[in-house]
């Protein structure tokens, strides 16, 4: 596998450079090909760690200008020491190295922190290239349901690490309920919690005391109800106070910002979320942004036999949408026709 992996990366880096090679890692269906290809069970969640792991091994040597840092369980954990090793080994500027620390941290973050799916990461895989270029890959546990799903990011094109920032996710089922505070529809949500934090602890104390004798925090989580409908709730008092103090310490100008301090973990940014919300009437989404990577099923019966009838109903409504885009470029071509056949008879100069 580890053979097979750097022969294969070998001939795309060399064909169409180290950023395409970023481009496919961070598509998962082509990440799932490949690992495919390599020979590992197309529908094991450890295709993300053990493709990881073979390209980690192929690439040790950062001969392609590529390196692979992190993996699964402590070597995830030990990811932003190994990326200033890769770094220095691929001679890239002190600013670029603290850059990619902060995105290996970042991108941890948000998805154990910011977006609330119900996965917990235990696999953070960062792919770093001599330019500075990187890709994330990791992967979140349902334990409760004993599911799987992988978050990719890509350095290219990216705007904000809190704003509808992963080149993808993919899993086997939606979530009903997932506290999303790197949703678009969010912002609003993202801005109070920061102004909140600012203000310290003891205003955050007072607040969470208002909201006494009303729902859970939990409930407004979801809770396994089918949508999250309640807006005024109790909060209980599982916040990392210590956290808070050192926001108010610091100051933190973005949400980015308050998300890289020590202590601020999934409770206290529910918490800020919530008097958000409660307080400021800026309502967060619970919208789940992870994209299926079965769409339809599997034959095999993996994760769920094929659905016909689904597979029709989006057959039909790809073949409508063909049609109609066929009859629209006809009718375009004809039109440029008839324009061609106008000009001709009456000159350039007698349209202008």
């Amino acid at each position: 596998m580890v053979r097979l992996a750097k022969a294969i990366v070998k001939v795309i880096v060399l064909e169409y450079g180290r950023i395409e090679l970023l481009r496919r890692l961070s598509d998962p269906y082509w990440f799932q090909a490949l690992g495919n290809v390599l020979g590992f069970d197309w529908h094991s969640s450890g295709v993300t760690t053990v493709v990881t792991g073979a390209l980690r091994e192929a690439l040790g040597g950062g001969e392609l200008g590529v390196v692979v840092c992190g993996g699964k369980g402590r070597k995830a954990l030990e990811t932003p020491r190994e990326v200033v090793a890769a770094a220095e080994k691929l001679g890239l500027p002190e600013f670029k190295i603290r850059e990619l620390v902060r995105a290996s941290r970042l991108t941890a973050k948000v998805d154990n922190a910011a977006l609330q799916d119900g996965y917990t990461i235990y696999h953070h895989a960062m792919v770093v290239t001599e330019e500075g270029a990187w890709a994330v890959i990791q992967q979140g546990m349902n334990e409760g349901v004993k599911l799987a799903r992988r978050y990719h990011w890509l350095s290219e094109g990216l705007e904000s690490f809190v704003r509808e920032p992963h080149a993808a996710i993919v899993g086997e089922r939606r979530e009903e309920a997932v506290l999303n505070m790197v949703a678009l529809e969010s912002e609003g949500a993202r801005k109070a919690s920061v102004d909140l934090a600012k203000e310290g602890p003891r205003r955050v104390a007072r607040l969470l005391a208002e909201a006494q004798g009303m729902a859970t925090l939990d409930a407004w989580l979801g809770g396994g109800a089918p949508t999250p409908r309640v807006k005024y709730l109790r909060m209980p008092w599982r916040v990392n106070w210590d956290a808070l103090k050192r926001v108010y310490e610091i100051q933190p100008s973005s949400y980015e910002e308050l998300l890289l301090v020590r202590g601020v973990g999934p409770s206290t940014v529910r918490a800020l979320a919530l008097i958000s919300s409660l307080i400021y009437g800026e309502e967060v989404s619970w919208r789940d942004p992870v994209k299926y990577s079965f769409a339809f099923g599997g034959k095999d019966g993996v994760p769920y036999p094929v659905r016909i009838d689904e597979m029709e109903r989006a057959l039909a409504l790809l073949e409508e949408s063909i049609r109609m885009a066929e009859v629209e470029e006809r009718e375009r071509l004809e039109t440029l026709r008839r324009l061609r056949i106008f000009v001709d008879k009456v000159g350039v100069r007698g349209v202008d």
